[in-house]
Protein backbone atom coordinates (compact mmCIF):
# COMPACT_ATOMS: atom_id res chain seq x y z
CA UNK A 1 0.00 0.00 0.00
CA UNK A 2 2.80 2.41 0.92
CA UNK A 3 4.54 1.71 -2.40
CA UNK A 4 1.38 2.63 -4.30
CA UNK A 5 1.06 5.87 -2.35
CA UNK A 6 4.71 6.74 -3.02
CA UNK A 7 4.22 6.00 -6.72
CA UNK A 8 1.19 8.30 -6.82
CA UNK A 9 3.18 11.02 -5.03
CA UNK A 10 5.98 10.73 -7.61
CA UNK A 11 3.67 10.92 -10.60
CA UNK A 12 1.76 13.81 -8.98
CA UNK A 13 5.03 15.68 -8.47
CA UNK A 14 5.98 15.24 -12.13
CA UNK A 15 2.51 16.40 -13.21
CA UNK A 16 2.64 19.51 -10.99
CA UNK A 17 6.13 20.42 -12.27
CA UNK A 18 4.93 20.06 -15.86
CA UNK A 19 1.88 22.22 -15.11
CA UNK A 20 4.10 24.89 -13.56
CA UNK A 21 6.36 24.98 -16.63
CA UNK A 22 3.33 25.35 -18.91
CA UNK A 23 1.93 28.14 -16.72
CA UNK A 24 5.29 29.91 -16.90
CA UNK A 25 4.76 30.48 -20.63
CA UNK A 26 0.95 30.76 -20.74
CA UNK A 27 0.48 33.24 -17.88
CA UNK A 28 3.93 34.75 -17.22
CA UNK A 29 2.38 37.62 -15.26
CA UNK A 30 1.11 35.12 -12.62
CA UNK A 31 4.58 34.49 -11.29
CA UNK A 32 3.42 33.29 -7.87
CA UNK A 33 1.24 30.60 -9.50
CA UNK A 34 3.88 28.83 -11.56
CA UNK A 35 6.58 29.42 -8.94
CA UNK A 36 4.64 27.59 -6.21
CA UNK A 37 3.68 24.85 -8.68
CA UNK A 38 7.37 24.18 -9.38
CA UNK A 39 8.25 24.21 -5.66
CA UNK A 40 5.41 21.84 -4.69
CA UNK A 41 6.07 19.53 -7.63
CA UNK A 42 9.79 19.27 -6.92
CA UNK A 43 8.96 18.67 -3.24
CA UNK A 44 6.73 15.73 -4.15
CA UNK A 45 9.46 14.28 -6.37
CA UNK A 46 11.95 14.58 -3.48
CA UNK A 47 9.51 12.78 -1.14
CA UNK A 48 9.17 9.95 -3.66
CA UNK A 49 12.96 9.72 -4.05
CA UNK A 50 13.48 9.51 -0.28
CA UNK A 51 10.83 6.79 0.03
CA UNK A 52 12.44 4.77 -2.75
CA UNK A 53 16.05 5.45 -1.77
CA UNK A 54 17.15 1.80 -2.17
CA UNK A 55 15.79 1.62 -5.70
CA UNK A 56 17.36 4.96 -6.54
CA UNK A 57 20.74 3.83 -5.15
CA UNK A 58 20.60 0.58 -7.13
CA UNK A 59 19.71 2.52 -10.25
CA UNK A 60 22.75 4.78 -9.98
CA UNK A 61 25.07 1.79 -9.45
CA UNK A 62 24.34 0.42 -12.92
CA UNK A 63 26.72 1.19 -15.81
CA UNK A 64 24.00 2.82 -17.94
CA UNK A 65 23.01 4.99 -15.00
CA UNK A 66 26.60 6.18 -14.56
CA UNK A 67 26.83 7.07 -18.23
CA UNK A 68 23.47 8.78 -18.03
CA UNK A 69 24.57 10.67 -14.94
CA UNK A 70 27.66 11.94 -16.72
CA UNK A 71 25.56 13.03 -19.71
CA UNK A 72 23.00 14.71 -17.46
CA UNK A 73 25.79 16.45 -15.55
CA UNK A 74 27.17 17.81 -18.81
CA UNK A 75 23.74 19.07 -19.82
CA UNK A 76 23.20 20.69 -16.41
CA UNK A 77 26.64 22.30 -16.56
CA UNK A 78 25.86 23.75 -20.00
CA UNK A 79 22.51 25.05 -18.76
CA UNK A 80 24.20 26.57 -15.71
CA UNK A 81 26.68 28.41 -17.95
CA UNK A 82 23.85 29.72 -20.14
CA UNK A 83 21.85 30.86 -17.10
CA UNK A 84 24.88 32.60 -15.59
CA UNK A 85 25.69 34.34 -18.88
CA UNK A 86 22.08 35.43 -19.28
CA UNK A 87 22.01 36.72 -15.68
CA UNK A 88 25.17 38.79 -16.18
CA UNK A 89 24.11 40.19 -19.56
CA UNK A 90 20.63 41.07 -18.29
CA UNK A 91 22.15 43.25 -15.58
CA UNK A 92 24.78 44.82 -17.80
CA UNK A 93 21.98 45.78 -20.23
CA UNK A 94 24.32 46.17 -23.19
CA UNK A 95 23.00 45.78 -26.73
CA UNK A 96 24.57 45.73 -30.18
CA UNK A 97 22.92 46.73 -33.44
CA UNK A 98 24.46 44.50 -36.11
CA UNK A 99 22.20 45.60 -38.98
CA UNK A 100 23.98 47.19 -41.97
CA UNK A 101 21.85 50.35 -41.86
CA UNK A 102 21.75 50.47 -38.01
CA UNK A 103 17.97 50.42 -38.23
CA UNK A 104 17.58 49.58 -34.54
CA UNK A 105 19.76 52.47 -33.34
CA UNK A 106 18.66 56.04 -32.75
CA UNK A 107 20.20 58.81 -34.81
CA UNK A 108 22.82 61.15 -33.37
CA UNK A 109 20.29 63.98 -33.27
CA UNK A 110 17.75 61.97 -31.27
CA UNK A 111 20.40 60.82 -28.80
CA UNK A 112 21.67 64.38 -28.26
CA UNK A 113 18.18 65.71 -27.60
CA UNK A 114 17.40 62.91 -25.17
CA UNK A 115 20.68 63.42 -23.33
CA UNK A 116 19.95 67.16 -23.01
CA UNK A 117 16.57 66.65 -21.29
CA UNK A 118 16.52 68.43 -17.95
CA UNK A 119 13.01 67.40 -16.87
CA UNK A 120 10.96 64.21 -17.15
CA UNK A 121 8.93 63.76 -20.32
CA UNK A 122 5.94 61.46 -20.71
CA UNK A 123 5.54 59.66 -24.02
CA UNK A 124 2.00 58.33 -24.36
CA UNK A 125 1.12 56.05 -27.27
CA UNK A 126 -2.59 55.78 -28.03
CA UNK A 127 -2.96 52.70 -30.21
CA UNK A 128 -4.66 49.34 -30.38
CA UNK A 129 -3.00 46.60 -28.35
CA UNK A 130 -2.13 44.76 -31.55
CA UNK A 131 0.23 47.65 -32.46
CA UNK A 132 1.87 47.95 -29.02
CA UNK A 133 4.97 45.87 -29.93
CA UNK A 134 5.74 48.11 -32.92
CA UNK A 135 5.69 51.27 -30.81
CA UNK A 136 7.48 49.58 -27.92
CA UNK A 137 10.35 48.58 -30.21
CA UNK A 138 10.77 52.13 -31.50
CA UNK A 139 10.05 54.29 -28.44
CA UNK A 140 11.62 51.80 -26.08
CA UNK A 141 14.95 53.01 -27.49
CA UNK A 142 14.05 56.55 -26.36
CA UNK A 143 13.31 55.28 -22.85
CA UNK A 144 16.49 53.19 -22.82
CA UNK A 145 18.63 56.18 -23.87
CA UNK A 146 17.32 58.67 -21.30
CA UNK A 147 16.10 58.07 -17.77
CA UNK A 148 13.96 61.20 -18.17
CA UNK A 149 11.68 59.41 -20.65
CA UNK A 150 8.72 57.35 -19.43
CA UNK A 151 6.79 55.37 -22.05
CA UNK A 152 3.11 54.53 -21.65
CA UNK A 153 1.13 52.35 -24.07
CA UNK A 154 -2.59 53.11 -23.90
CA UNK A 155 -5.57 51.61 -25.70
CA UNK A 156 -7.92 54.60 -26.25
CA UNK A 157 -10.93 52.25 -26.31
CA UNK A 158 -10.12 51.02 -22.80
CA UNK A 159 -9.10 54.45 -21.47
CA UNK A 160 -11.27 56.98 -23.32
CA UNK A 161 -10.98 59.55 -20.51
CA UNK A 162 -7.21 59.88 -20.94
CA UNK A 163 -7.56 59.92 -24.73
CA UNK A 164 -10.08 62.73 -24.47
CA UNK A 165 -7.84 64.61 -22.02
CA UNK A 166 -5.01 64.63 -24.60
CA UNK A 167 -7.43 65.33 -27.48
CA UNK A 168 -6.50 62.15 -29.32
CA UNK A 169 -8.52 61.72 -32.50
CA UNK A 170 -6.91 58.71 -34.19
CA UNK A 171 -5.22 55.42 -33.41
CA UNK A 172 -1.44 55.59 -33.57
CA UNK A 173 -1.17 59.03 -31.95
CA UNK A 174 2.00 59.61 -29.93
CA UNK A 175 1.78 62.39 -27.33
CA UNK A 176 4.86 64.09 -25.87
CA UNK A 177 4.10 65.81 -22.54
CA UNK A 178 7.04 67.95 -21.39
CA UNK A 179 6.53 70.43 -18.55
CA UNK A 180 2.92 70.89 -19.61
CA UNK A 181 3.75 71.41 -23.30
CA UNK A 182 1.88 68.92 -25.47
CA UNK A 183 2.90 67.78 -28.95
CA UNK A 184 1.05 65.11 -30.95
CA UNK A 185 2.54 62.94 -33.70
CA UNK A 186 0.64 60.42 -35.83
CA UNK A 187 3.61 58.33 -36.96
CA UNK A 188 6.03 55.70 -35.72
CA UNK A 189 9.00 56.88 -37.82
CA UNK A 190 11.99 58.22 -35.90
CA UNK A 191 12.21 61.44 -37.92
CA UNK A 192 8.59 62.36 -37.13
CA UNK A 193 8.86 61.28 -33.50
CA UNK A 194 12.04 63.28 -32.95
CA UNK A 195 10.44 66.29 -34.62
CA UNK A 196 7.58 66.08 -32.11
CA UNK A 197 10.08 65.69 -29.27
CA UNK A 198 11.96 68.81 -30.42
CA UNK A 199 8.77 70.88 -30.56
CA UNK A 200 7.71 69.73 -27.10
CA UNK A 201 11.12 70.50 -25.57
CA UNK A 202 11.90 73.75 -27.41
CA UNK A 203 8.41 75.21 -27.14
CA UNK A 204 7.65 78.17 -29.39
CA UNK A 205 9.09 78.07 -32.89
CA UNK A 206 11.94 80.40 -33.81
CA UNK A 207 11.93 82.27 -37.10
CA UNK A 208 14.40 81.99 -39.94
CA UNK A 209 14.08 84.82 -42.48
CA UNK A 210 15.30 84.45 -46.06
CA UNK A 211 16.45 87.73 -47.57
CA UNK A 212 14.90 88.52 -50.97
CA UNK A 213 15.30 91.24 -53.57
CA UNK A 214 18.70 90.36 -55.05
CA UNK A 215 17.91 87.22 -57.03
CA UNK A 216 18.35 84.94 -54.01
CA UNK A 217 17.13 81.37 -53.74
CA UNK A 218 13.49 81.15 -52.72
CA UNK A 219 12.46 79.02 -49.71
CA UNK A 220 9.20 78.30 -51.54
CA UNK A 221 10.83 77.36 -54.85
CA UNK A 222 10.24 73.71 -55.72
CA UNK A 223 12.43 73.70 -58.82
CA UNK A 224 15.92 72.16 -58.78
CA UNK A 225 17.54 75.47 -57.79
CA UNK A 226 14.92 76.26 -55.13
CA UNK A 227 15.23 75.96 -51.37
CA UNK A 228 11.87 74.40 -50.49
CA UNK A 229 13.51 71.17 -49.29
CA UNK A 230 15.78 73.11 -46.91
CA UNK A 231 12.79 75.12 -45.67
CA UNK A 232 10.90 71.90 -44.93
CA UNK A 233 13.92 70.52 -43.07
CA UNK A 234 14.19 73.71 -40.99
CA UNK A 235 10.56 73.36 -39.97
CA UNK A 236 11.35 69.88 -38.66
CA UNK A 237 13.98 71.55 -36.44
CA UNK A 238 11.33 73.85 -34.95
CA UNK A 239 12.16 76.86 -37.14
CA UNK A 240 9.42 78.66 -39.05
CA UNK A 241 10.48 80.08 -42.42
CA UNK A 242 9.58 83.53 -43.75
CA UNK A 243 10.97 86.01 -46.27
CA UNK A 244 11.96 89.66 -45.93
CA UNK A 245 13.02 92.42 -48.32
CA UNK A 246 15.25 94.89 -46.50
CA UNK A 247 14.55 97.71 -48.94
CA UNK A 248 10.88 97.52 -47.97
CA UNK A 249 11.13 96.50 -44.31
CA UNK A 250 13.81 99.08 -43.47
CA UNK A 251 15.53 96.70 -41.01
CA UNK A 252 15.85 93.06 -40.07
CA UNK A 253 12.70 91.86 -38.23
CA UNK A 254 13.19 91.87 -34.47
CA UNK A 255 11.95 88.28 -34.13
CA UNK A 256 14.53 86.87 -36.53
CA UNK A 257 16.51 84.04 -34.94
CA UNK A 258 18.50 83.68 -38.18
CA UNK A 259 18.76 85.70 -41.38
CA UNK A 260 19.69 83.71 -44.50
CA UNK A 261 21.19 85.30 -47.63
CA UNK A 262 21.27 82.47 -50.17
CA UNK A 263 22.90 82.93 -53.56
CA UNK A 264 22.29 86.62 -54.39
CA UNK A 265 22.92 87.40 -58.05
CA UNK A 266 23.26 91.15 -57.44
CA UNK A 267 24.98 93.18 -54.75
CA UNK A 268 23.39 94.68 -51.66
CA UNK A 269 22.57 98.36 -51.67
CA UNK A 270 24.87 100.36 -49.39
CA UNK A 271 21.92 101.06 -47.08
CA UNK A 272 21.10 97.34 -46.92
CA UNK A 273 24.71 96.50 -46.07
CA UNK A 274 24.52 99.05 -43.24
CA UNK A 275 21.33 97.39 -41.96
CA UNK A 276 23.10 94.03 -41.83
CA UNK A 277 26.07 95.62 -40.03
CA UNK A 278 23.73 97.07 -37.42
CA UNK A 279 21.97 93.72 -37.13
CA UNK A 280 25.23 91.86 -36.46
CA UNK A 281 26.51 94.57 -34.12
CA UNK A 282 23.35 94.06 -32.08
CA UNK A 283 23.90 90.32 -31.70
CA UNK A 284 22.26 89.13 -34.92
CA UNK A 285 22.81 85.80 -36.65
CA UNK A 286 23.56 85.81 -40.40
CA UNK A 287 24.09 82.95 -42.85
CA UNK A 288 25.56 83.85 -46.25
CA UNK A 289 25.78 81.40 -49.16
CA UNK A 290 27.71 83.14 -51.94
CA UNK A 291 28.36 81.59 -55.35
CA UNK A 292 31.52 82.31 -57.38
CA UNK A 293 31.35 84.97 -60.11
CA UNK A 294 29.73 83.83 -63.37
CA UNK A 295 32.74 85.04 -65.32
CA UNK A 296 35.54 87.61 -65.50
CA UNK A 297 33.06 90.43 -66.16
CA UNK A 298 30.51 89.45 -63.49
CA UNK A 299 29.41 91.85 -60.78
CA UNK A 300 31.71 91.61 -57.79
CA UNK A 301 29.14 92.25 -55.01
CA UNK A 302 31.59 94.52 -53.19
CA UNK A 303 29.14 95.71 -50.53
CA UNK A 304 28.35 92.18 -49.35
CA UNK A 305 31.97 90.98 -49.59
CA UNK A 306 33.11 94.08 -47.70
CA UNK A 307 30.62 93.36 -44.92
CA UNK A 308 31.94 89.80 -44.64
CA UNK A 309 35.55 91.07 -44.63
CA UNK A 310 34.74 93.30 -41.64
CA UNK A 311 34.14 90.09 -39.70
CA UNK A 312 37.47 88.50 -40.57
CA UNK A 313 36.42 86.32 -43.51
CA UNK A 314 37.90 86.67 -46.99
CA UNK A 315 35.76 85.64 -49.98
CA UNK A 316 37.96 84.70 -52.94
CA UNK A 317 37.43 85.71 -56.57
CA UNK A 318 37.98 82.18 -57.80
CA UNK A 319 36.46 78.78 -58.48
CA UNK A 320 37.57 75.73 -56.51
CA UNK A 321 38.71 72.80 -58.67
CA UNK A 322 38.98 69.31 -57.16
CA UNK A 323 40.89 66.59 -59.03
CA UNK A 324 41.11 64.15 -56.11
CA UNK A 325 38.64 61.78 -57.73
CA UNK A 326 36.44 61.66 -54.62
CA UNK A 327 33.71 63.45 -56.52
CA UNK A 328 33.54 60.57 -58.98
CA UNK A 329 32.14 58.45 -56.16
CA UNK A 330 29.24 60.89 -56.04
CA UNK A 331 28.93 61.13 -59.81
CA UNK A 332 30.41 64.64 -60.10
CA UNK A 333 33.35 66.23 -61.92
CA UNK A 334 36.27 68.48 -60.92
CA UNK A 335 34.07 71.59 -60.70
CA UNK A 336 32.22 70.05 -57.74
CA UNK A 337 34.71 70.05 -54.86
CA UNK A 338 34.07 67.53 -52.11
CA UNK A 339 34.78 68.34 -48.48
CA UNK A 340 35.86 65.49 -46.23
CA UNK A 341 37.93 67.47 -43.71
CA UNK A 342 36.17 69.50 -41.03
CA UNK A 343 38.31 71.58 -38.63
CA UNK A 344 37.10 71.74 -35.05
CA UNK A 345 33.95 73.86 -34.79
CA UNK A 346 30.51 73.39 -33.16
CA UNK A 347 28.87 73.21 -36.61
CA UNK A 348 30.87 70.12 -37.54
CA UNK A 349 31.16 68.52 -34.12
CA UNK A 350 31.23 64.71 -34.68
CA UNK A 351 30.50 65.32 -38.38
CA UNK A 352 32.20 62.84 -40.72
CA UNK A 353 30.10 62.78 -43.89
CA UNK A 354 31.18 63.86 -47.36
CA UNK A 355 29.69 67.12 -48.65
CA UNK A 356 29.65 68.29 -52.27
CA UNK A 357 29.68 71.93 -53.41
CA UNK A 358 28.80 72.47 -57.10
CA UNK A 359 30.79 75.48 -58.38
CA UNK A 360 32.23 76.86 -55.15
CA UNK A 361 34.61 79.69 -54.27
CA UNK A 362 37.10 79.90 -51.44
CA UNK A 363 36.01 81.30 -48.08
CA UNK A 364 39.05 81.79 -45.88
CA UNK A 365 39.51 83.19 -42.36
CA UNK A 366 41.70 86.29 -42.42
CA UNK A 367 45.01 85.55 -40.73
CA UNK A 368 45.07 87.40 -37.42
CA UNK A 369 41.39 88.29 -37.73
CA UNK A 370 39.83 91.69 -38.35
CA UNK A 371 38.87 94.17 -35.67
CA UNK A 372 39.41 91.59 -32.95
CA UNK A 373 37.15 89.08 -34.71
CA UNK A 374 38.83 85.75 -35.39
CA UNK A 375 37.02 83.45 -37.82
CA UNK A 376 37.37 79.67 -38.12
CA UNK A 377 37.15 77.43 -41.16
CA UNK A 378 34.84 74.44 -40.74
CA UNK A 379 34.91 72.75 -44.17
CA UNK A 380 37.93 72.12 -46.41
CA UNK A 381 38.56 70.34 -49.69
CA UNK A 382 41.25 67.71 -50.28
CA UNK A 383 44.94 68.55 -50.86
CA UNK A 384 44.43 67.63 -54.52
CA UNK A 385 42.37 70.73 -55.17
CA UNK A 386 43.07 74.39 -55.76
CA UNK A 387 41.39 77.77 -56.12
CA UNK A 388 41.43 78.67 -59.83
CA UNK A 389 41.52 82.39 -60.62
CA UNK A 390 40.58 81.75 -64.26
CA UNK A 391 36.83 82.20 -64.00
CA UNK A 392 36.23 81.00 -67.56
CA UNK A 393 36.37 77.21 -67.33
CA UNK A 394 34.55 76.67 -70.62
CA UNK A 395 37.87 76.60 -72.49
CA UNK A 396 38.50 72.98 -71.41
CA UNK A 397 41.17 71.43 -69.19
CA UNK A 398 42.66 73.57 -66.43
CA UNK A 399 45.81 73.10 -64.38
CA UNK A 400 47.05 74.73 -61.21
CA UNK A 401 49.45 77.59 -61.90
CA UNK A 402 50.67 79.12 -58.66
CA UNK A 403 52.71 81.69 -60.55
CA UNK A 404 49.45 82.94 -62.09
CA UNK A 405 47.75 83.32 -58.70
CA UNK A 406 46.11 79.91 -58.21
CA UNK A 407 45.97 78.81 -54.57
CA UNK A 408 46.93 75.17 -53.80
CA UNK A 409 44.68 73.03 -51.63
CA UNK A 410 43.31 72.19 -49.26
CA UNK A 411 40.88 75.08 -49.75
CA UNK A 412 38.53 76.40 -47.10
CA UNK A 413 35.01 76.75 -48.52
CA UNK A 414 33.14 77.62 -45.32
CA UNK A 415 34.00 79.73 -42.29
CA UNK A 416 32.27 81.12 -39.23
CA UNK A 417 32.88 83.77 -36.62
CA UNK A 418 31.23 84.74 -33.34
CA UNK A 419 31.62 87.81 -31.16
CA UNK A 420 30.12 88.73 -27.82
CA UNK A 421 28.37 92.10 -27.99
CA UNK A 422 26.55 94.25 -25.50
CA UNK A 423 22.91 94.05 -26.57
CA UNK A 424 21.48 97.51 -26.67
CA UNK A 425 17.94 98.20 -25.59
CA UNK A 426 17.22 99.66 -29.02
CA UNK A 427 18.79 97.49 -31.70
CA UNK A 428 19.31 99.66 -34.73
CA UNK A 429 19.50 96.65 -37.03
CA UNK A 430 16.15 95.11 -36.14
CA UNK A 431 12.68 96.30 -36.89
CA UNK A 432 10.58 97.05 -33.82
CA UNK A 433 7.26 95.29 -34.38
CA UNK A 434 5.83 96.62 -31.13
CA UNK A 435 6.58 100.31 -31.59
CA UNK A 436 4.15 102.79 -30.16
CA UNK A 437 2.11 102.96 -26.99
CA UNK A 438 1.39 99.42 -25.80
CA UNK A 439 -0.60 100.32 -22.69
CA UNK A 440 -3.74 98.26 -22.50
CA UNK A 441 -2.84 96.33 -25.65
CA UNK A 442 -2.98 92.92 -23.98
CA UNK A 443 0.74 92.20 -24.27
CA UNK A 444 2.31 89.71 -21.91
CA UNK A 445 4.31 92.08 -19.70
CA UNK A 446 5.92 89.14 -17.91
CA UNK A 447 7.40 88.02 -21.21
CA UNK A 448 8.52 91.60 -21.90
CA UNK A 449 10.24 91.75 -18.50
CA UNK A 450 11.98 88.47 -19.32
CA UNK A 451 13.16 89.92 -22.61
CA UNK A 452 14.45 93.02 -20.79
CA UNK A 453 16.37 90.81 -18.36
CA UNK A 454 17.76 88.89 -21.31
CA UNK A 455 18.85 92.11 -23.00
CA UNK A 456 20.93 92.98 -19.95
CA UNK A 457 23.16 89.96 -20.59
CA UNK A 458 25.75 90.02 -23.38
CA UNK A 459 24.49 88.64 -26.69
CA UNK A 460 26.61 86.84 -29.26
CA UNK A 461 26.67 87.84 -32.90
CA UNK A 462 27.29 84.95 -35.27
CA UNK A 463 28.16 84.85 -38.96
CA UNK A 464 28.59 81.74 -41.14
CA UNK A 465 29.65 81.96 -44.79
CA UNK A 466 29.64 79.27 -47.49
CA UNK A 467 31.34 79.70 -50.86
CA UNK A 468 28.42 78.03 -52.62
CA UNK A 469 24.63 78.09 -52.48
CA UNK A 470 23.94 75.13 -54.79
CA UNK A 471 24.87 72.55 -52.14
CA UNK A 472 21.72 73.41 -50.14
CA UNK A 473 19.36 73.56 -53.14
CA UNK A 474 16.65 70.99 -53.83
CA UNK A 475 18.85 69.28 -56.39
CA UNK A 476 21.88 68.83 -54.11
CA UNK A 477 20.54 68.78 -50.55
CA UNK A 478 20.19 65.00 -50.57
CA UNK A 479 23.86 64.38 -51.45
CA UNK A 480 25.62 62.63 -48.56
CA UNK A 481 26.00 65.12 -45.68
CA UNK A 482 24.82 68.32 -47.45
CA UNK A 483 21.51 68.42 -45.62
CA UNK A 484 23.04 67.89 -42.18
CA UNK A 485 25.79 70.47 -42.74
CA UNK A 486 23.33 73.15 -43.89
CA UNK A 487 20.97 72.48 -40.97
CA UNK A 488 23.84 72.36 -38.47
CA UNK A 489 24.98 75.80 -39.63
CA UNK A 490 21.49 77.26 -39.20
CA UNK A 491 21.03 75.65 -35.79
CA UNK A 492 24.41 76.93 -34.59
CA UNK A 493 23.39 80.42 -35.67
CA UNK A 494 20.00 80.03 -33.95
CA UNK A 495 21.79 78.89 -30.77
CA UNK A 496 20.13 75.48 -30.94
CA UNK A 497 23.36 73.57 -30.40
CA UNK A 498 21.54 70.47 -29.15
CA UNK A 499 20.16 70.05 -32.69
CA UNK A 500 23.62 70.02 -34.31
CA UNK A 501 23.92 66.37 -35.31
CA UNK A 502 23.37 63.69 -37.92
CA UNK A 503 19.63 63.44 -38.42
CA UNK A 504 17.38 60.39 -38.78
CA UNK A 505 17.27 58.83 -42.22
CA UNK A 506 14.38 57.15 -43.92
CA UNK A 507 14.54 53.36 -43.49
CA UNK A 508 16.44 51.84 -46.37
CA UNK A 509 14.62 49.29 -48.49
CA UNK A 510 17.04 46.35 -48.51
CA UNK A 511 14.74 43.77 -50.06
CA UNK A 512 16.10 41.61 -52.90
CA UNK A 513 13.96 41.12 -55.98
CA UNK A 514 14.51 37.65 -57.47
CA UNK A 515 13.57 36.31 -60.87
CA UNK A 516 11.59 33.07 -61.15
CA UNK A 517 14.76 31.21 -62.16
CA UNK A 518 16.68 32.54 -59.14
CA UNK A 519 13.84 31.58 -56.80
CA UNK A 520 13.84 28.03 -58.23
CA UNK A 521 17.61 27.69 -57.76
CA UNK A 522 17.41 28.87 -54.15
CA UNK A 523 14.55 26.41 -53.54
CA UNK A 524 16.54 23.48 -54.94
CA UNK A 525 19.71 24.45 -53.03
CA UNK A 526 18.09 25.10 -49.64
CA UNK A 527 15.35 22.45 -49.55
CA UNK A 528 16.75 19.66 -51.72
CA UNK A 529 20.51 19.83 -52.27
CA UNK A 530 21.83 20.80 -48.81
CA UNK A 531 19.40 18.58 -46.80
CA UNK A 532 20.07 15.77 -49.28
CA UNK A 533 23.83 15.98 -48.70
CA UNK A 534 23.33 15.86 -44.93
CA UNK A 535 20.94 12.89 -45.11
CA UNK A 536 23.25 11.10 -47.56
CA UNK A 537 26.24 11.58 -45.26
CA UNK A 538 24.24 10.17 -42.37
CA UNK A 539 23.09 7.12 -44.34
CA UNK A 540 26.65 6.48 -45.56
CA UNK A 541 28.05 6.67 -42.02
CA UNK A 542 25.36 4.33 -40.71
CA UNK A 543 26.04 1.83 -43.50
CA UNK A 544 29.81 1.86 -42.88
CA UNK A 545 29.32 1.21 -39.16
CA UNK A 546 27.12 -1.79 -39.90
Amino acid sequence: MAQKILGAVGWAGIAVVAAGMVARFVVPERQELWWWALVVGLGLVVVYSLGQWRSVADLFQRRQARYGTLAASGVLLGLAILVAANYILARQNTRWDLTAARQYSLSDQTVRILESLESPIRVLVFAQELDFPRYRDRLGEYEYTSSQVSLELIDPDKNPVLARQYEVQAYGTVVFDYNGRIERVESDQEQDLTNGLIKAVEGEERKAYFLQGHGERSPTGTERDGYSALADALRLDNLSVETVTLAQAGAVPSDAAVLVLAGPSTDLLPAEADMLRAYLDGGGKLLVLLDPPDGPDAENRDNLIGLIADWGIEVGQNIVVDVSGVGQLLGTDATVPVAATYPQHPITDRFALLTAFPLARSVTPVEGGAGGRLATSFAETSPRSWAEINLDLSSGEVAMEEDQGDIPGPISIAAAVAETVEAAADDGGAADDDAGDDSGDGHDHGAEDAEEDKSDTPAEARLAVFGDSDFASNGSLGIQGNRDLALNAVNWLAEQENLISIRPREPEDRRITLTADQQFRIFIASLVLIPGVIVGAGVFTWWRRR
